[in-house]
């Protein structure tokens, strides 16, 4: 028995092209056209030159590529489909793992569709050699007499035949198709377009046609598609996201747990042995060293911890003892859920998106710290003014190493790297961020840190979302922590700065960023 559990947003309406989507038909069309050619005394024995013809309208790419009249276009057009249709038609071949892949959307309640620019009864002619029509409701393409060529006015019957009556839901359908002009038109027909790189449509083409999602093999297309599901052994189906904390597994539990526990005990660990050797080391170090070590603090041989320089470059090795203890769970969740994020996040580049987040990241952290002075939070902490006057005893250079590169690197291994993949993968997105922003909060042990790395935890974990890379959260910490270190020795040492008016322009600098990020945000979560 099969269930499926899909929300109404979910993507269900397939449109696929047959050219370089489906089947691969260059020995077919390639040898017709140069069939048509020589009609006109054009010998062109190599068939590779021929490619451009795969994909949009014959007519039009006569035309274009020859510098045919209308006339001779469509003698040439004519010339072709005498042999095509007789021989070129089947010197074709199905793309591996297409019908597979087509059984599984067709059983997992999929509407599919074919729209192509070729003639229709060419089209069902070929998927009926190839026993693919079966699983397709609609077939879809152009007309003989050279009309519907246009593959907009293709999508637009096959999306009428496919929703009949009722009105056509465009925010449900893909249009899957190799080339650019299967892109333009699915743009023009308002709906999402997943182009195939394996076709013959090559990836620059792809780019700035500005595809919305780009996959590479049959296999990957199967697999965006299927992205919201997962299939048990006995046909069952399922939402792969939003399923419940019931889908957590033994496994998944424990080793969030089980590297939350090892990343504490390991890094407490390395500060205390450090600690230890240094005291046991210092007499015979250097003097030059051990002045630069001790840098902030008195040197006490028979302290357990130290602050200064020492204390800090002993926080900075045991943050890395602490992330390799945990380095291969959190390599593993990354690459999962790395795997994940290709197949959700568009392919357009918008460096815009790099720009304003980092504008906002920058506004929101400086609104947020010096709003916390003007209201005096730290006083209501003496566990974070201890914290505070720890880190910033050591040398600048030394506390940005620590503190910006090394500490936000290591904590996101953990907390993103592991526990919000964790989360993300049975949960809501939303649960999942706001999970690793809580243990984060906690993580810290004072009610003035915990709030703000909540806050900034939750951030981390949208950036990785927004993006789709683990190195978006990392970079996002650390530029958090830098803007905080570095405010503290110079900015907020300025008494404008350190005011309600310069918090609000910050405030309104960082709104305006959200928006114009919010406008790239795509509707995959």
């Amino acid at each position: 028995m099969i269930r499926a559990m899909q929300s109404e947003s979910f993507k269900k309406y397939i449109l696929f092209d047959l050219d370089g989507t489906l089947t691969d038909p260059k020995v077919g069309i390639c040898t017709c056209v140069q069939y048509a050619l020589k009609s006109y005394g054009i010998d062109e024995p190599d068939i590779d030159k021929l490619e451009p013809f795969i994909g949009p309208p014959l007519l039009d790419s006569f035309k274009e590529f020859y510098g045919f009249s209308d006339e001779d276009a469509n003698r040439a057009v004519e010339k072709y489909r005498e042999r095509f249709s007789t021989v070129g038609l089947f010197e074709n071949e199905v793309y591996k793992g297409i019908p597979h892949m087509l059984r599984r959307l067709k059983r997992n309640g999929f509407h599919l569709a074919v729209a192509s620019s070729k003639p229709t009864v060419f089209v069902e002619r070929i998927l009926d050699h190839f026993r693919l029509g079966q699983y397709f409701e609609v077939i879809v393409g152009s007309n003989l007499d050279g009309t519907r060529t246009d593959k907009k006015e293709v999508i637009d019957e096959a999306l009428r035949q496919l929703f009949k009556s009722n009105r056509i839901s465009r925010d449900l359908v893909y249009m899957v198709g190799d080339r650019k002009f299967d892109v333009t038109g699915a743009r023009e027909q308002g709906i999402e377009s997943i182009a195939v790189a394996y076709g013959y449509g090559d990836f620059d083409e792809l780019m700035e046609s500005h595809a919305d999602y780009i996959v590479f093999t049959p296999k990957e297309l199967e697999e965006f598609l299927m992205r919201e599901t997962v299939e048990y052994n006995d046909g069952r189906i399922c939402r792969l996201k939003g399923n419940g904390f019931s889908s957590f597994t033994f496994r998944t539990v424990t080793t969030v747990i089980g590297c939350f526990l090892l990343f504490l005990a390991v890094r407490l660990f390395s500060e205390i042995v450090l600690s230890n050797s240094f005291g046991i080391l210092s007499p015979i170090l250097p003097e030059g060293i051990k002045a630069f070590l001790c840098y902030g603090t008195e040197y006490n041989p028979n302290s357990a911890f130290y602050i200064g320089n020492i204390g800090t470059i002993i926080s900075g090795l045991a943050y890395v003892f602490a992330a390799l203890s945990i380095l291969p769970f959190a390599i593993g969740r990354i690459k999962k859920t790395s795997r994940d994020m290709y197949l959700l996040h568009p392919m357009n580049p918008a460096p815009l998106k790099i720009v304003l987040g980092v504008i906002f990241v920058a506004a929101f952290t400086l609104a947020t710290q010096i709003a916390a002075i003007l209201i005096q939070a730290a006083d209501s902490s003496q566990t974070y003014r201890k914290v505070a006057e720890n880190q910033y005893s050591c040398q600048i250079a030394v506390g940005l190493v620590v503190y910006c590169i090394i500490a936000p690197l290591a904590e996101e291994l953990l907390f993103r790297g592991i526990i919000f993949t964790s989360f993300r993968q049975y949960t809501p997105i939303f649960v999942a961020i706001l999970a690793s922003g809580v243990i984060f909060g906690i993580y810290h042990g004072n009610i003035v840190q915990g709030i703000y790395a909540f806050i900034f935890g939750c951030l981390m974990a949208v950036a990785y979302e927004y993006y789709g890379t683990f190195w978006a959260a990392v970079a996002v910490h650390g530029l958090q922590n830098f803007i905080s270190y570095i405010g503290t020795y110079t900015l907020l040492q300025n008494r404008f700065i350190v005011s309600w008016p310069f918090v609000a322009i910050m405030g309104v600098i960082a709104l305006g960023s959200v928006i114009f990020l919010f406008n790239f945000w795509k509707k995959h979560v």
